[in-house]
């Protein structure tokens, strides 16, 4: 009895995976076999760098945030302990929005808050 094949969901597992690796250089975008290498491993930073992503802006709307404050005389950690004791609860994200482009609302919540 022949072997049978089951060719076209072979045919489509082998495209799903070489459609994934679209634009990859090199055999890492031909060979089946260093492709679904380089796919796993991609898929690998993909999910851990969605988490880090939240990290990295986070730490850049402190930045942000830290040098309004600075031109406006007093420190990050001082505002946002300020803010605290004041119970002014703005997210760092719309904080840091306001002091990029309207920076004299961000004056006025500095000295609204720091007395």
């Amino acid at each position: 009895m022949p072997k049978a094949n089951n060719a076209v969901a072979s045919k489509a597992r082998r495209k799903r995976v070489l459609k994934k690796a679209k634009g990859f250089w090199g055999s890492r975008g031909n060979v089946l076999t260093v492709v679904k290498h380089a796919v796993d491993k991609a898929e690998q930073y993909a999910y851990r760098d969605r988490r880090v992503k939240k990290r990295t802006f986070r730490s850049l709307w402190i930045m942000r945030i830290n040098a309004a404050a600075r031109l406006n005389g007093t420190t990050y950690s001082r505002l946002m302990d300020a803010m605290l004791k004041q119970n002014l609860e703005i997210d760092r994200k719309a904080l840091a929005e306001i002091a990029v482009s309207d920076s004299a609302a961000f004056t006025k919540i500095v000295q609204a808050v720091i007395k």
